[in-house]
């Protein structure tokens, strides 16, 4: 079994429901090497995250440079790797599938397969979405690498709080093959608790502000805890905090944080 493959086997062998994967989104590779060396087994891309590094808003990276970043993000780590790869940056079922291709081609274990396409709101029809996870699902699982489809639904991020639509559209995820699947924006723990038992595949849980603890998601069956860009803003946020310190006050309390993250890089990349 190549390296890939035993990582593939890896990751979906970490979907445990009742014994959620915290799986953390680096931005870049040393973000990654850190969380590693944090204990994760297991990490994802972050799209807002990685837009961030380039000066940029989420939505406005291209295939060509999500590819590039999900290598990065691969070679810097041994554990495997699970891209955020949006829409996979096509409408059309044969786009899908070539861009999973490509996705397969990195030594991923995984990504997802988004049904917002990326336009004012607009969610695909369920049938086209349905054929895009198959699509993707079809190259996915068609060599000697069972890499990691998730199919996410995402109605509750884009203003459509439709849970029986949610539900529909997982489950028809579920009979395209997806290994995985993922709702963003869930937070209610009753309508989680709805996700999870409406199906047959792990579920993951976007971490956010109001959703229920890691301890509650393990009580309802999820199986994996993201947290999308949230961990790359929380690190924007401690630099607009230490700026700000400098500019308005003239002092250096920020210094204390640095030295912790001075230790944590060093015993990181040491």
């Amino acid at each position: 079994m190549s390296d890939q493959a035993q990582k593939a086997t890896e990751f979906l062998s970490l979907h445990r429901p009742g014994e959620p994967l915290l799986i953390p989104n680096p931005w870049d590779a040393g973000s990654a090497k850190l969380l590693v060396s944090l204990g994760y087994r297991a990490l994802a891309t972050t799209s807002s995250g990685y837009a961030a590094t380039l000066g940029r808003l989420d939505g406005t990276v291209t295939r060509e440079e999500a590819i590039a970043h999900s290598a990065e993000i691969v070679a810097a780590t041994e554990v495997p790797v699970s891209a955020d790869l949006e829409n996979a940056f096509a409408d059309d079922p044969g786009g899908v599938a070539q861009t999973i291709q490509l996705a397969l081609e990195t030594g991923l274990a995984g990504c997802s397969v988004e049904d917002y396409s990326g336009r004012d709101d607009e969610i695909y029809d369920l049938g086209l979405a349905t054929e895009r996870v198959r699509a993707a699902v079809e190259v996915a699982h068609a060599g000697p690498v069972q890499f990691v489809i998730t199919g996410r639904a995402e109605n509750h991020i884009h203003g459509r709080d439709d849970l029986a639509d949610t539900i529909a559209r997982l489950q028809a995820y579920q009979e395209a093959g997806a290994d995985v699947l993922y709702a963003p924006g869930l937070t209610s723990a009753e309508d989680i608790r709805q996700v999870v038992s409406s199906v047959d595949r792990p579920v993951n849980v976007l971490a956010r502000p109001g959703a229920p603890s890691v301890a509650e998601l393990a009580h309802l069956g999820v199986a994996r805890v993201s947290v999308g860009g949230a961990f790359a803003f929380a690190a924007v946020a401690g630099l607009v905090a230490a700026a700000e310190e400098l500019r308005d006050q003239g002092t250096y309390g920020f210094t204390e944080a640095a030295a912790t993250g001075v230790r944590a890089v060093r015993s990181a990349f040491d």
